[in-house]
């Protein structure tokens, strides 16, 4: 049976600020954009839920939240009715793509009015149990490859300080120099398309925050696609060379973060409007270096400096333009980049597991993704 969302969830929301739940401590779980946010001494919903960020870099990150428990107003509940159990829901918001109801020009949002008439197959509780368990086997396979990935991130960033040293003491004296001066084309924000455009039939795929931050390469496989003309495309398609960085964060620990665009990215990829892209000059700098120069303290505190803060953190071009950077001959980055190399393989290696790709896809089509666009 094919239902709508709205038919199936109770939409809640949270007025709890991040600044309000500081000095509490309890024995309940608050959760926010970036995962759990604190313990308090109450909590707001009964029964397990799912959460799903509404605003900021974090936007459209579906999370199932435990019973007892609260998220603050970044996120929005979707309480699940008796007919659907809370974590078949949540694989069912969580395989929507989401982006194409993003609004804002400076900070994405998104609201429930506008996704509530996403449609997925209900069935009877015990065949969503037997869909629960499959996929819950899949994840718990997924997350174990994800942490690897996570071990071999943190030991490119020891290796980068093992051959560049801290940038904030610059042991090895490298060269100190602005940013602007390894960049090689006109900073730009990126491509804007109404969310009713998007289809996924699009001639162009487009890379939002989400795929970008907290990450070595973007990601590009699975993104949402749309419909550019060729004038978007000349103007907006991304290469291997372009540096990504977030304009806007819930929290200012979030903004500016960085990824590079991955030498295998497809053509007709482009980047959004919630993102700021740097051409990087490759006579004068190695990306893969400077992606992992961005996530020192050294660099962040320079971002942050020059991010602003009202109801959300933003940055423009021009701060992150005022970065200083430390830039070692290309013969060192060079070198970086052969190790970075070789971790990519490794890399590869730990991702190719196909078949459990294969059974997730199967169940996606079967109950989630039928019948869509």
């Amino acid at each position: 049976m094919r239902v709508k969302l709205e038919d199936v969830c109770e939409r809640g929301s949270s007025n709890i600020k991040q600044s309000d739940i500081i000095k509490m401590s309890g024995n309940y779980s608050i959760y926010g954009a970036s995962g759990l946010a604190g313990k308090v001494n109450f909590y707001h919903q009964e029964q397990p839920y799912v959460a799903v960020v509404k605003d900021g870099a974090g936007i459209g990150r579906t999370t199932l939240n435990p019973a007892k428990s609260s998220v603050i107003g970044t996120m929005q509940y979707l309480i699940p009715k008796k007919n659907v159990l809370p974590e078949y829901l949540f694989y069912a918001v969580s395989y929507m793509h989401l982006e194409k109801y993003y609004t804002g020009a400076t900070i994405p949002h998104i609201y429930f009015k506008d996704y509530k008439n996403e449609e997925f197959n209900l069935d009877n509780i015990e065949k969503q149990l037997e869909i629960i368990d499959v996929l819950g086997r899949c994840k718990k396979v997924i997350e174990a490859r994800k942490q690897e990935l996570v071990e071999l991130d943190s030991l490119t960033k020891a290796r980068f300080v093992e051959m560049f040293g801290d940038p904030a003491t610059n042991p090895y004296n490298w060269d100190k120099i602005n940013i602007s001066e390894v960049v090689g084309d006109k900073v730009s924000n990126g491509f804007f398309a109404k969310r009713d455009d998007y289809a996924d039939d699009g001639n162009v795929s487009v890379m939002g925050v989400a795929y970008i931050v907290n990450r070595m390469y973007s990601q590009w496989q699975d993104l949402p696609r749309t419909n550019g003309t060729d004038k978007d495309i000349e103007k907006f398609e991304v290469k291997y060379g372009d540096m990504l960085f977030c304009r806007s964060s819930l929290v200012a620990e979030g903004i500016g973060k960085a990824s590079i665009v991955p030498e295998d990215v497809p053509q007709n990829t482009l980047f959004e409007c919630h993102v700021i892209r740097l051409p990087l000059d490759l006579s004068k700098c190695v990306p893969e270096y400077m992606q992992v120069f961005s996530t020192m303290e050294y660099f962040r505190r320079q971002i942050i400096a020059q991010s602003k803060t009202a109801t959300m953190t933003t940055i423009g071009q021009d701060g992150i333009l005022k970065a200083d950077i430390l830039l070692p001959p290309m013969s060192k980055q060079r070198e970086f980049y052969a190790f970075v190399h070789q971790v990519n393989k490794s890399k590869f290696d730990t991702m190719t597991f196909a078949p459990i790709y294969a059974i997730i896809n199967l169940y996606l089509h079967t109950y989630f993704y039928q019948g869509r666009r």
